[in-house]
């Protein structure tokens, strides 16, 4: 599992040779933020998970930073965020109103998008900016819930995946060695 993570990951000599990145060299380069087991897996995969629900922009940067703050593989948090998408962003957004909503209790008045097409470019605005608030807190409450519960079920996901593949692998060499290596001869 580890080997093929570490073929899809880039390594670190990448993030040393950037010149944007150079300034943060000593923190992203710390040993623990690219090592790969299955606890800095799974908590980055849950990092992701979490961060990749964060509004605009700030996915990669929150969870560059949360990987910092816990200790846990960076290029595999940062490729975790990218579940979110142009495709996937509306449906769990949604998802994450309804829970909000549920949970707060607005009666389940849904606040429609605005008409944009009649409206003029600082109108547009305006009336996005209303939306939005109209959104606020059955949104916030959700995306916060969605987040946690993606976090927690990705990174149980991760623990149990590598744990079975580390089982498989155990029975596996044990077979092997039973059988006498790989021709099938005892090994005496």
């Amino acid at each position: 599992m580890r080997t093929f993570l570490k073929g899809k990951l880039p390594d670190p000599a990448a993030i040393a040779a950037n010149r944007w990145l150079r300034p943060f060299a000593n923190t992203l380069l710390h040993p623990r933020l690219w090592h790969l087991n299955r606890h800095s897996a799974a908590g980055a995969v849950a990092v992701g998970l979490f961060c990749g629900l964060i509004p605009g922009p700030f996915q990669m940067p929150g969870a560059a930073l949360a990987c910092v703050l816990l200790r846990v593989n960076l290029p595999l948090a940062l490729l975790t965020t990218l579940y979110t998408n142009p495709f996937t962003i509306v449906p769990l957004y949604l998802a994450a109103y309804t829970l909000g909503d549920g949970l707060i209790g607005s009666g389940g008045t849904f606040v429609a998008p605005p008409e944009l097409a009649s409206l003029s470019a600082s109108q547009w605005a305006g009336a996005l900016w209303t939306w939005m608030l109209g959104l606020g807190r059955p949104l916030a409450l959700g995306l916060v819930l969605l987040a946690s519960a993606l976090a927690g079920v990705g990174y149980g996901v991760v623990r149990v995946a590598w744990r079975w593949h580390l089982v498989r692998a155990w029975r596996r060499r044990r077979g092997h060695n039973k059988k006498g290596g790989p021709t099938g001869r005892p090994d005496d």
